[in-house]
């Protein structure tokens, strides 16, 4: 019979505390369930007897740190997620770039999870710049879960997800191992893409300028103060009339951040530095 653990709100604290200095992910205290949850099994995988042993572990072993992160965050995600931004990209932001003729084109997707998202960014434009060949195209794709961006990397993926992708897409952009059941991605769309680690509120060591940053369903873990930080850092290295999508749930409207409301979850820096 499994041992129990339970979580007593003093070490969830000191979890919390450490989380969010790691992080700023704000764990308030109706988290207590899913922390207990998804740790009990790093207890378990370690020995341990209690959370106040696992809070001693934490003190002698960074690395722990770390899997608790990948234990505690949430890596939900799909293959071209809320359809309002994919249409706005290929009706708005991909005609701009192929009118411009732009040479170097750059997105970032921040919070990509196990990678759905950046391959879904990936196979938009493989679709929609018939020259990307001769073209500088690169989507940044950061993590702070080397769980997750582990997965990202691989770009193999079960049938179900996969399903959801336009048929036409599926045929050209995955191949499936008949072994196996899996589909893998293709090397045409892995090329457009490069996995980091990367803590948003760390030093960035990319400069830009982005044409596009999408950071969604990420924001809602942060508080009013750190949220605006980022959003803000997120202009700075945006490229003039670059766009920043959020998540739906995310609104920015009403905050001093520089960017210019466009449509729901969708934001712009103006051409010009002046706001």
């Amino acid at each position: 019979m499994l041992q129990e653990y339970r979580l007593g709100m003093r070490e969830f604290r000191r979890i919390s505390a450490l989380v969010y200095e790691r992080t700023r992910i704000n764990l308030h205290e109706g988290k207590l369930p899913l922390v207990q949850n998804r740790l009990t099994k790093r207890l378990r995988m370690l020995g341990l007897e209690d959370f106040r042993s696992y809070l001693s572990y934490l003190d002698h072993d960074e690395s722990e740190l770390e899997a608790m992160v990948n234990a505690i965050t949430t890596n939900y995600t799909c293959f071209f997620r809320e359809q309002d931004h994919f249409d706005f990209l290929r009706e708005v932001v991909m005609p701009t770039i192929i009118e411009n003729d732009q040479r170097k084109v750059r997105f970032w997707s921040a919070g990509c999870s196990t990678g759905e998202e950046p391959y879904s960014l990936g196979m938009e434009l493989l679709e929609r710049i018939p020259d990307i060949r001769s073209r500088d195209v690169l989507i940044l794709a950061t993590d702070i879960s080397t769980r997750a961006l582990s997965a990202a990397v691989q770009g193999v993926y079960p049938p179900e997800p996969v399903f959801k992708c336009q048929p036409s897409y599926r045929k050209r952009y995955f191949s499936e191992d008949e072994r196996s059941g899996m589909f893998s991605v293709s090397s045409e769309v892995k090329r457009l893409v490069r996995f980091r680690y990367l803590n948003l509120f760390d030093p960035w060591p990319m400069r830009g300028p982005f044409d596009l940053i999408m950071c969604r369903n990420v924001m809602i873990y942060f508080e009013h103060a750190p949220k605006m930080e980022l959003v803000r850092r997120f202009r700075s290295i945006l490229r003039p009339g670059g766009y920043l999508f959020v998540g739906h749930s995310e609104s920015l409207t009403g905050e001093d951040h520089g960017l210019r409301y466009v449509k729901p979850a969708i934001y712009r820096k103006p051409q010009s530095e002046e706001v």
